[in-house]
């Protein structure tokens, strides 16, 4: 049996990367071009994307004849407190671009809502938590509730969310199988590591198509992928991103000034980063970074 041929509901997680491409291609292509109804896919946009993602996910829609679901977290304070914050869609051309979502999030998480303190970074002092290693809530809202609301949306109550997870990416397959987020109704799919494809088979496989995401490959990854600047990206990461194009890092910065807090504790702040960006020695694009649920 293919892999990649699907036989129940299920909703297939784009994350605007060249192996979610890769896993969406091989899916239609089982299927001879044409999703069964049964089967959705969906883009989550946190708005602090880079460009050239939101160009190759309208792409991979236009040239391969498929729908796309775009998801965008929103806030509207002129609603009830339990109804403020909600999901909406959006396209191409209305996607936010300048971190919108993120940044109502935060707002939304420190005003409307009464924290648990353990684990977060939050003092009595007014100072706002922001997202960071330990508790991601960007993922969290940003991406996986989104998931759920559009499942919701179409009265969809037990499905299969189809991750591309690479065979070459044993422990996040074996930490997705081991998650709470696998349950009796959601359960996740992992067909490119059930066909045992690798990252050799998804470079191979862009190398000749007639398009591309256009972000540069480094060390067999994509360090421009996902949030530009996003704090689970390592520091040499961090460093040569900034350096490429300081004014990335402004609306970080701008993000921990107005909260009082940073993102990561036992690093830099985005500020200092631009402070110091031009003492830093040169530094490889190395691959220590943590994971989440924005893979490639």
């Amino acid at each position: 049996m293919n892999p990649y041929f699907i036989k129940e509901p299920s909703l297939i997680s784009f994350s605007g990367g060249r192996t979610s491409a890769y896993m969406l291609y091989k899916i239609l292509q089982a299927h001879d071009s044409v999703l069964p109804e049964y089967v959705h896919v969906t883009f989550a946009n946190t708005g602090k994307e880079m460009d050239e993602t939101l160009d190759f996910v309208k792409d991979c829609q236009d040239k391969w004849d498929v729908d796309i679901k775009w998801l965008e977290l929103d806030v509207d304070y002129s609603l009830p407190k339990e109804d403020r914050l909600f999901y909406k869609f959006v396209s191409y051309e209305s996607a936010s671009r300048k971190g919108e979502p993120f940044e109502k999030l935060i707002e939304h998480w420190n005003k409307d809502r009464t924290p648990r303190k353990k684990n977060l970074q939050y003092k009595k002092d007014g100072t706002w938590i922001l997202p960071n290693p330990v508790a991601r809530f960007c993922t969290d809202y940003l991406k996986i509730r989104a998931l759920n609301w559009y499942a919701k949306s179409i009265n969809l109550e037990t499905y299969q969310t189809v991750l591309g997870l690479r065979y070459d990416e044993q422990r996040r397959v074996h930490r997705r199988k081991n998650s709470k987020y696998e349950t009796k109704k959601k359960t996740s799919l992992m067909p490119m590591y059930d066909a045992k494809d690798s990252i050799l088979d998804v470079q191979k496989f862009w190398e000749q198509s007639n398009f591309d995401l256009k972000l540069p490959i480094i060390n067999g990854e994509t360090p421009h992928g996902n949030c530009d600047l996003c704090f689970l990206k390592s520091h040499n990461k961090t460093v040569q991103l900034i350096k490429e194009k300081p004014s990335r890092a402004d609306w970080w910065a701008d993000i921990e000034k107005k909260s009082q807090n940073v993102f990561r504790r036992g690093r830099p702040s985005y500020a200092e980063y631009i402070e110091t960006i031009e003492l830093q020695p040169s530094l490889p694009f190395d691959d220590d970074g943590m994971d989440c649920f924005c893979h490639d």
